[in-house]
């Protein structure tokens, strides 16, 4: 495959970072002490705020009741970096996009001290445009975090190329406009027609157009 775009714009979770273990962990836990099924939470949380979460899952709680629980849990997630590892060829190739002067932005569903631990525990650049959970009033599926990251580049949003793994993600990123590349092995409704990539091994972007190589 190959991929020329004047924005490259990457969710975090499942897409540069291998956090598997330490989120099903977190939630799986959670679960457990609110009396959840871990396996409905998981399927619903992946690619989604934590506040959102919450939210659909405990709807009659208080306000002030949720947003604890949701300090708890990213106080928790923040100190949990064992295990995080990047996506094979996640650092390089953001590394050799930032050699090569292309913009490049992640848009996270987690807090930003969240996304930045993992990164920096996987040993993945942090670009300079980071759109976390508290930069937006709409988490994704919304496709507000797409959006804000295609203007802090300067980068019209349908000349940007957006990397995601999980169904919110995806409905965010092709709600957004932009060209929409499916990392791992997701399927649905959403991702039929769109290009895919395993993951980023082998990916090696060009000065000029930035290309992306598989």
């Amino acid at each position: 495959m190959e991929i020329s775009a004047s924005g490259f714009l990457f969710d975090m979770d499942g897409t540069l970072v291998d956090s598997h273990a330490v989120v099903e962990a977190v939630w799986s836990e959670f679960g457990r002490r609110h009396d959840l099924d871990p396996a409905e939470i998981l399927a619903y949380a992946h690619g989604r705020q934590a506040a959102d979460t919450v939210a659909h899952l405990l709807p009659d709680l208080p306000a002030e009741r949720r947003a604890e629980l949701v300090a708890g849990l990213v106080a928790e997630e923040v100190t949990r970096t064992d295990g995080i590892v990047e996506v094979p060829g996640a650092a390089a190739l953001l590394a050799a996009l930032a050699d090569a002067a292309v913009p490049v932005a992640i848009v996270t569903s987690a807090p930003r001290e969240l996304a930045v631990a993992r990164l920096r525990a996987a040993g993945v650049p942090v670009p300079g445009v980071l759109v976390a959970a508290e930069d937006v009033s709409r988490g994704k599926p919304d496709p507000q975090g797409y959006l804000l990251a295609a203007e802090r580049l300067g980068v019209p949003i349908r000349s940007c190329v957006v990397f995601e793994d999980a169904e919110a993600g995806l409905a965010a990123a092709v709600a957004s406009g932009a060209r929409v590349v499916v990392e791992g092995g997701v399927s649905s409704a959403t991702t039929e027609g769109l290009e895919r990539l395993r993951d980023y091994t082998g990916a090696v972007p060009g000065v000029e157009s930035a290309p992306l190589h598989r």
